[in-house]
Parts: structure tokens; C-alpha cells; sequence
């Protein structure tokens, strides 16, 4: 295969992981721009509702479109309700303290990881896709009869992998509704401003943080039901998503979900491109070198706002 057709497939893997970062990324960000908390179990939500996918999907049974979509809805408010349990048992008895915050959610990483380990065991679990048709796609290139459609050998991608990146613009949009043109979200977001005066004006600001860790954590299994079938479900899964949404949300600027969309984009499609051109490692080398550099010259991120 010629670069061109080479670099356009490794390019549509990119834009899978971006599709599935970004959910990730925008589920951190989210907790961290509201509540102030670095929430670093949330590589285990993420994990937890990639393995309650293969749990609902087992169990369920029949045509894998059936079980996969009942998971796809079902996951993500089971582990977005045992996040806001966590965050009313745990969090808010600690004053959601920087410090202590930290250390809590390091308690909630190894009791999800555990638990899931002694629940489910230690193997690898796979998930059928629901549909993933192999479909071949065409490249446009000058040849001796002109400008010319061609189909070269092995430029192809599967049904469902466009799907993921199709749901993934989809949730964002809804996403972005949802926190700009309704009482909740415009709740939410005075609540991010200044929670005392919020507070002062009758929001329960202790339930909307418990519903904002809660819509975190369920974004982060929201990414995790799309990625399983291509990825299986194993319980020490949450580590990679986590270093990089933490990358994303650094390079974008914390707390800013325009800046992790674009870092999101950027960091997803040059993982895709270096790991398929070179090796998986390099790619998350070069993305901690991104970060140092951020952190150096720019600490408050892409979008980031400075601190008065």
C-alpha cells in the first residue's frame, strides 16, 4: 500500500481512539472544572463499565445488537450511580479537601479493581460488536487519465468503528446541549463559578457535585461500552485511559472542555498515526513530552484560563 491510503487508514484508527478519549477526557475535565477534585479512579469507572458491558451482554444473550445496546445505556448509569454514591460517602465527608480528595479517590481506584478482580477474575473479556461489516474505501489520486478513483488492496475499516466515532460527535453534541441550554446545566455551571453565592441562591450544591462525579464517571463508561468490542474488558484496563485523559486535560486546560475536545483530537489522532507508523510507545512518549512542554511555557493549557 502506498503512503497515502497509508497514512488515511492509520489516520481513521486515530480518530477511534480520539472518538473514545474525548468521552473520557470530557467526563474528567468535567468533575475537575465543577468540584476542583482530580478524580484519579477514573481510569476504573472506565474499566468497571467495560466489564458490566461484557457482564450485560453475557448475560442477556441472543443477537449481539440486542445485549450490546441494553449495555450501552445500562453500564453507564450503574457506574454514574456508584460514583455519586462514592462522592456522597467519601468525598463529601472529607470537605472535598485538594489533599484528601486525592488520597480518596487512590482508596476508590484499588477497592474498584479489586473488587472487579474478585467478582469477574483476572481474564480478558471479549465482546461481539453488534455489526462490523469490513468496508472498503476508495482514494483519489492524479493518474495518467486525470484526477481518478481508485481502490487500493487493504483500505479498508469495519462498520462499527465508524459507528464509534459517529456516537462519540453525537454524545458531545448532546453533551454541549445539555450543559448550555437547560436549568440543570446552566445549574452546573453557576455552580462552577462561584459555589458559595450558588449556594447563597438555593442550589444544593452537595447534589450537584454528586451528579456531576456521577455524569463523569458515566462518561468515562460510556467510552468504555464503545471500545470494548474492539478492545476486551480486563480489570487492569483503566491504567492507559487515565494517563492519557490526564494528558488531554493538562494539554487542553483543566477544567476547559473546548480545550480537551481539541486536545482530545490532537493527542487521539497522532497516537493512531505514530502507533501504526512506528510503535505505541513512541506515541506516549512524544505525549509526555507535549505535556512537559505545556507545563513549561504554557501551564495554563491550550484553552486554559490563567489564574488572577
Amino acid at each position: 500500500m502506498e503512503f497515502g491510503p497509508h497514512l488515511m487508514l492509520a489516520s481513521l484508527e486515530g480518530a477511534v481512539i480520539a472518538a473514545i478519549l474525548v468521552l473520557t477526557a470530557m467526563g474528567l475535565s468535567i468533575v475537575f472544572g465543577v468540584m476542583r477534585v482530580v478524580n484519579v479512579a477514573h481510569g476504573e469507572f472506565f474499566m468497571l463499565g467495560a466489564v458490566l458491558a461484557w457482564f450485560i451482554t453475557t448475560l442477556i444473550g441472543g443477537h449481539p445488537a440486542l445485549g450490546f445496546g441494553v449495555a450501552l445505556v445500562v453500564a453507564p448509569l450503574l457506574v454514574g450511580a456508584l460514583a455519586a454514591s462514592a462522592d456522597w460517602l467519601i468525598l463529601k465527608r472529607i470537605n472535598y479537601d485538594p489533599d484528601r480528595t486525592i488520597v480518596g479517590t487512590i482508596g476508590m481506584l484499588f477497592v474498584i479493581q479489586q473488587t472487579t478482580l474478585m467478582t469477574f477474575g483476572p481474564e480478558a473479556r471479549p465482546v461481539e460488536a453488534p455489526f462490523n461489516q469490513r468496508l472498503s474505501l476508495p482514494w483519489f489520486e492524479f493518474g495518467e487519465n486525470g484526477f481518478a478513483m481508485t481502490w487500493p488492496w487493504g483500505l479498508s475499516t469495519t462498520s462499527y468503528k465508524l459507528f464509534v466515532i459517529a456516537a462519540a460527535l453525537v454524545v458531545l453534541v448532546a453533551l454541549w446541549v445539555f450543559l448550555t441550554r437547560t436549568k440543570i446545566g446552566l445549574i452546573m455551571r453557576a455552580t462552577q463559578q462561584d459555589s458559595e453565592m450558588a449556594q447563597a441562591f438555593g442550589v444544593p450544591v452537595g447534589l450537584v457535585y454528586s451528579c456531576v462525579f456521577g455524569l463523569g464517571a458515566a462518561l468515562a463508561a460510556l467510552g468504555a461500552v464503545l471500545v470494548v468490542p474492539i478492545q476486551q474488558a480486563h480489570y487492569l484496563m483503566g491504567a492507559d485511559p487515565l494517563l492519557l485523559a490526564f494528558i488531554v486535560v493538562i494539554i487542553g486546560g483543566l477544567g476547559s472542555l473546548p480545550g480537551t475536545v481539541i486536545a482530545a483530537v490532537l493527542i487521539g489522532m497522532s497516537d493512531g498515526i505514530i502507533s501504526v507508523f512506528f510503535t505505541p510507545t513512541l506515541a506516549k512518549i512524544i505525549a509526555t513530552f507535549v505535556v512537559a512542554m505545556v507545563l513549561v511555557f504554557r501551564p495554563q493549557g491550550l484553552m486554559g484560563k490563567t489564574s488572577s
